[in-house]
């Protein structure tokens, strides 16, 4: 390894690793592990898989992956993944880390002490989520305090975010770099006839199915009234042990349909670009991914009415409060094409001002590459003018 690709070695922690498969925090350790394995950095990305075994090691795209086995699910395997993850990381000395998310930012003592610079991506207001019960929310609420105190720069994906971390940790320390996509043109979506819908005959929601993203307001605002048109509502239901779940599917009209999870990528970006409207109902949250990827794909978005995501869509999108506001605003806009593609213009028009990858990823590299990190910025300055110019 030569002296200057030492200097700009990086370890990638938080995540169950890559090639992505499972959320946007994989998406974003994909993404900028092969972008800077591409500009002479030497990466490392801890990885997750289930079982037992020796940890292994193996060369990706360019980037080193270490793979941990952990025949522990759940949290408990989490803390435990990350705790190897940090233990190797250290061993190794890289010069720097990146981890994605506070959840167990505790163990981030061990690079405190042993002064690896340690950048810490905050994520969402994670310990809000109604979700997790009092002693997840506690211990997700702690993480948060000690990912503030232990981190050696904070990374906000939402001016929403870096608003809350200024309330304890100095400006000079934090820097906001949102999530970020692709632009996505046309699809080739023949395949959609096997979840009965054609294109531009359908609205969409891709959301876990949580009641913080909105899906029993979404489905039961939809179901009110014979709309002449379907509702897709992909994620992975649970009918038999989760009251929610079958809550949402009860209330559904016979126009509502629900093909499960899909994780074939270049589908579910079909299935955002030919979509009448995606419906996007989270509430807690800073920059979403899957709401980024609607704008780079040019989808008219109907949005729940809160701050994350008015930074995120603009004024350009459409927004409600209520379910009675979301079921007025469906029956303005479904039949309303010219307004439908006036909101789709706008999508393509904010994410081009801020959502783009080449622009994301060189802010990353930009926060990353001083070695006095104390110099960190509010927000990464423009990128040069051949980022500009993509």
């Amino acid at each position: 390894m030569n002296s200057d690709r030492s200097q700009k070695s990086i370890a990638i922690l938080g995540t169950r690793g890559i090639p992505a498969a499972h959320g946007g925090f994989e998406r974003l350790a994909e993404e900028l592990a092969i972008y800077l394995a591409k500009r002479d950095w030497d990466v490392t990305v801890y990885c997750q898989i289930g079982g037992r075994g020796e940890i292994k090691e193996d060369i990706w795209n360019g980037v080193h992956r270490v793979i941990i086995s952990m025949a522990n699910t759940g949290p408990v395997g989490t803390i435990l993944f990350d705790w190897c993850s940090i233990l190797h990381a250290v061993r190794s000395k890289p010069s720097r880390l990146l981890t994605l998310g506070y959840n167990t930012a505790v163990l981030g003592l061990l690079p405190y002490l042993m002064r690896i610079p340690n950048f810490i991506n905050m994520d969402g207001l994670e310990w809000k989520r109604p979700k997790w019960n009092c002693v997840q929310r506690a211990w997700l609420w702690l993480n948060e305090r000690a990912a503030i105190f232990l981190g050696d720069h904070l990374i906000a994906d939402h001016p929403e975010i870096e608003r809350r971390l200024l309330r304890w940790a100095a400006q000079s320390r934090i820097t906001m770099i949102p999530y970020g996509a692709w632009r996505n043109g046309a699809q080739n979506m023949h395949c959609l006839s096997q979840y009965g819908v054609a294109p531009h005959k359908f609205s969409a929601v891709i959301a876990r199915p949580e009641p913080e993203n909105s899906l029993l307001e979404i489905v039961r605002a939809f179901s009110r009234r014979k709309r002449g048109t379907k509702l897709l509502v992909l994620g992975r239901f649970d009918l038999a042990t989760n009251a929610y779940h079958r809550s949402v599917v009860n209330c559904a009209s016979d126009e509502v349909i629900f093909p499960g999870a899909i994780y074939d990528s270049a589908l579910v970006r079909g299935i955002r670009a030919e979509c009448l409207l995606y419906i996007h109902g989270h509430q807690v949250g800073g920059t979403n991914p899957s709401l980024v990827e609607s704008l780079g794909v040019g989808a008219a978005v109907l949005a729940h009415d809160n701050l994350f995501n008015r930074w995120v869509a603009g004024e350009g999108a459409s927004y409600f409060g209520s379910e009675d506001e979301l079921a007025s605003r469906l029956d303005d806009l479904l039949d309303d094409t010219n307004e439908l593609a006036r909101m789709r213009a706008t999508s393509l028009k904010r994410f081009q001002e801020r959502f783009r990858w080449e622009r994301v990823l060189a802010e990353y590299e930009s926060l990353l590459l001083p070695l006095d990190i104390s110099s960190g910025k509010k927000e990464c300055s423009e990128p040069s003018d051949a980022f500009s110019a993509v």
